[in-house]
């Protein structure tokens, strides 16, 4: 007989109410045998908050807090943070971690939206080809950072007569422009100023070097090398971290879901230490806060959609880590800590970003708002122009890109998990034993679908994939989820379901989380996903404007997505037992009782009450955790129960027709 100490058992029994009733025969760091578990809950902690703080939290972040009214945007980001954002955080992981399954399996409690995870999986799929390529971009300027002076720290031999180092302007003098002025020559009035049309080094070096950037989407031109090359390599390093699946990433983020606070932390310092820094800060969310934007309904739709995207709801990566989780863990506390931890980041790094931003507002002699932007205008023009003009510019530079790297990976490292996690799910007797040749297949063809993104029309490429699919897609998937599970599975039942894990709770516990699931989140997402439907906007590349066929082929794509929730759907109606075309009463006392007539009874389709139901296959994935809810003997008497009524409804129905 295993022996178990004193510290163990005290652990056993007192982390959770719930493991009171498990068995103790599970080891704590491999529980689930076949799927396998993280090795501990740090390795867990640390891939979800990776997941979490993407690119989004430093180049989307500081900048939606600037054009929102400063800190007054910090309102309604943690107002939707707390409705919205941490309850669908919360129902994603239970989600995950009560079935151990992906996000595709996991519709077996609801087989009709199973198509919601298919949908999920193919957001991410598409998602993961794009962001291989950031990381790729986030390569090559690592690797171009180690020459000093920096490369686009001047207008050098790549550039054209256009760029210029030193901001210009013409000067209006009685009606004449007069040319050969910079804005350090103090004897033009300001209202004579007409900034000249010219592009800074960082700009022209974006442009004419990394990208090689053609006119437009019709112009694809060949293959730019150094990228491809680039993304080999960050498609090398993803595939190595996921070798072993969770066993060798949950190792690899002890360094990449930290390393960023290192920068962040580094480069904050450094960034309050130059001149204009205050101003930058103060521009960020200090004396520039304007608290009349929170009247604006903007603003509020901003700060849902970014809590949403940034904690990545609606991908099926949530679920498939959580999947990974021993079936007691405390879901409910780790949910805060990772949505906090993401939150504080985005504000966190905003100081980094916008310290040395208004260092570059002093040096050019222009207002702060003139060099903020977000995007890949902020992390790789802005931003690395900004660090070209400080002392020992090289060594910033790396670290700031490195930063980006380590964001990216722990990003796509989920992405390619969801992926392979589904596909083992669903094959496992093919899948389960080759799991390094699908991850290794599955990089492999990211790799070879990344290679247009590479060419000199890539980043027009990455721009559509990220507007079309990465944008209102995703909340669509998590509106239908949230409907899925609170109205079509039960909330109640859900409920109960998430209690074999944590524990009973009070009434007033889940009097909170019963109202975000019924009726605050899916309301607030349907009233953002309709408003970001009709306000949408074809993408553009700055003034670069997108040909007819390149934003059919970005409708194309969100077809594709959209497409596998109703043919699923009918697949499963089609393939479900019963008569289509037999209408079941649902209690034929109950209607007798009434006195009404049958033809005025609530009755439903057969194959429908049974596509909404939840399989026999829905259950925890151990027998132990099963408890008498989902035990076989359970099953088997809901079963013949059902089989029974089924058949006296069928009498009905046929004396009634």
């Amino acid at each position: 007989m295993r022996e178990y100490s004193w510290n163990s058992l005290k652990d056993l029994i007192f982390r959770n109410p719930a493991v009171v009733d498990q068995d103790p025969h599970a080891n704590d760091d491999n529980e689930n045998n076949e799927r396998g578990n993280w090795a501990n809950k740090r390795e867990y902690i640390l891939s979800m908050i990776g997941y979490a703080v993407g690119l989004g939290n430093i180049w989307r972040f500081p900048y939606l807090a600037y054009r929102n009214g400063g800190g007054a945007f910090l309102i309604p980001y943690f107002v939707m943070l707390l409705v919205a954002g941490i309850p669908l955080f919360f129902l994603e992981s239970a989600f995950g971690q009560f079935c151990s399954q992906g996000p595709v399996n996991i519709w077996r409690a609801v087989p009709i939206l199973q198509g919601v995870g298919v949908a999920m999986v193919m957001v991410t799929l598409i998602v993961s080809i794009y962001y291989n390529v950031i990381i790729a971009y986030s390569l090559y300027y690592m690797f171009a950072s180690m020459q000093s002076p920096l490369p686009w720290s001047g207008c050098f031999s790549w550039a054209d007569s256009n760029c210029s180092a030193t901001p210009s302007v013409y000067c209006n003098v009685s009606g004449v422009l007069m040319a050969n002025w910079t804005q350090d020559n103090n004897t033009c009035p300001s209202s004579d100023i007409i900034p000249v049309p010219v592009q800074n080094p960082s700009e022209q070096y974006w442009d004419r070097v990394a990208l090689q950037r053609s006119s437009g989407l019709d112009e694809t031109g060949p293959v730019v090398w150094h990228l491809a090359l680039c993304l080999l390599l960050s498609t090398i390093i993803v595939a190595a971290a996921l070798i072993r699946g969770i066993k060798s990433s949950g190792k690899v983020v002890y360094f990449t879901a930290t390393f960023p606070y290192v920068v962040i932390v580094i480069l904050l310092i450094r960034g309050l230490t130059l001149e204009g820094a205050e101003d930058g800060i103060q521009y960020y969310i200090g004396s520039q806060s304007n608290l009349t934007k929170l009247t604006e309904a903007q603003v509020w739709k901003d700060a849902a959609t970014q809590t949403f995207y940034s904690l990545s709801i609606g991908w099926g990566g949530v679920m498939t880590l959580a999947s990974y989780n021993n079936f007691h863990n405390n879901v409910f506390k780790d949910s805060f800590v990772v949505t906090l931890t993401n939150a504080g980041t985005s504000v966190f790094a905003g100081f980094a970003i916008f310290s040395i931003l208004g260092h570059m507002a002093h040096v050019y002699k222009m207002p702060v708002g003139e060099v903020v932007k977000e995007g890949f205008g902020l992390a790789f023009i802005a931003y690395p122009d900004a660090l070209s003009k400080l002392p020992i510019s090289p060594l910033w530079s790396i670290l700031f890109f490195f930063m980006l790297l380590t964001v990216g990976l722990d990003s796509q490292f989920a992405g390619i998990e969801v992926v392979t996690t589904c596909l083992r799910d669903a094959f496992p007797k093919i899948f389960k034993s080759k799991h390094a040749l699908l991850t290794i297949a599955t990089s492999a063809t990211l790799f070879l679908l990344g290679l247009p993104c590479v060419t000199r029309a890539g980043i027009y490429w990455v721009t559509l994939i990220d507007q079309f699919v990465a944008s209102w897609v995703l909340l669509f998937l998590a509106l239908l989820e949230i409907i899925g599970v609170a109205y079509i599975y039960g909330g109640n039942r859900f409920i109960k379901d998430i209690e074999m894990m944590l524990g009973n709770k009070s009434v007033a516990f889940w009097l909170w989380w019963r109202a975000c699931w019924f009726f605050i989140s899916p309301c607030l997402i349907a009233v953002i996903l309709g408003w970001s439907i009709v306000t949408f906007d074809p993408p553009t590349y700055g003034k670069v404007q997108y040909p007819d066929w390149g934003l059919a082929l970005g409708w194309c794509m969100v077809a594709f997505i959209l497409l596998w929730i109703p043919v699923v759907g009918v697949y499963k109606l089609i393939k479900a037992k019963g008569n289509p075309w037999t209408v079941s009463v649902v209690d034929q006392n109950t209607v007798l009782a009434s006195g009404r007539d049958f033809s005025d009874s609530a009755c439903v389709l057969q194959r429908l009450k049974s596509v909404c139901s939840p399989t026999e296959e829905w259950h925890p994935y151990l027998d132990v955790h099963r408890g008498t809810r989902y035990s076989e003997e359970h099953c088997r008497r809901e079963e013949k129960q059902k089989t029974k009524q089924e058949v006296n409804v069928n009498k009905v129905s046929s004396s009634w027709l």
